[in-house]
């Protein structure tokens, strides 16, 4: 294994440094507001960060003397995506995305207006959305139809992160 998935399986295997990872996806914070938070002394926050700063999960931002500390999400995404489910198949030319799926898995699609939208694959309900070869298509799953090799990626929509917007009316 490459030093780069050592430091990440070290940076994941602490449930301190799994809070701190937690504690910032609230958003950025100084080290100290994160030791307060999570109940632990200032050094002993620092080694932690530092782990996750060698292992690319989070990075330090400077702003004059002070250092706030952030979450880099597109890092614990790529991470978590080495362990997405690989299927392989062999498929007819013309044959749609839709039909491909259903010979992989156990697909529940439901009709939304004129757009045929996959709403369950293998059980999980959500909202899906597929990629190939890397791009989004406008097309839907029965339309996109395969006359070459491809690698599709098939991607559940969950609210990862959200903003929360608290709306007040002056009065």
């Amino acid at each position: 294994m490459n030093g780069g998935g050592e430091n990440l399986f070290k940076a994941i295997s602490s449930d301190t440094r799994l809070s701190i990872l937690e504690s910032l996806s609230e958003g950025d914070k100084h080290i100290s507001g994160i030791a307060r938070e999570i109940g632990i002394s200032v050094p002993v926050a620092a080694k932690h960060v530092k782990v996750l700063e060698k292992a690319k999960l989070i990075e330090r931002k400077k702003f004059g003397n002070t250092h706030m500390i952030g979450i880099k999400l597109n890092n614990v995404y790529s991470f978590l995506d080495r362990f997405a489910e690989n299927k392989k198949l062999e498929v007819e030319e013309g044959t749609s995305l839709l039909e491909a799926l259903k010979s992989v898995a156990a697909v529940e699609v439901r009709k939304m207006g004129d757009r045929t939208k996959v709403v369950s694959t293998d059980g999980e309900e959500g909202f899906y959305v597929y990629e190939v070869d890397g791009k989004l298509s406008d097309k839907t799953v029965d339309e996109y139809e395969f006359y070459e090799d491809a690698i599709v990626e098939w991607k559940k929509l969950i609210p990862v992160t959200k903003k929360r917007l608290f709306v007040n009316i002056k009065r």
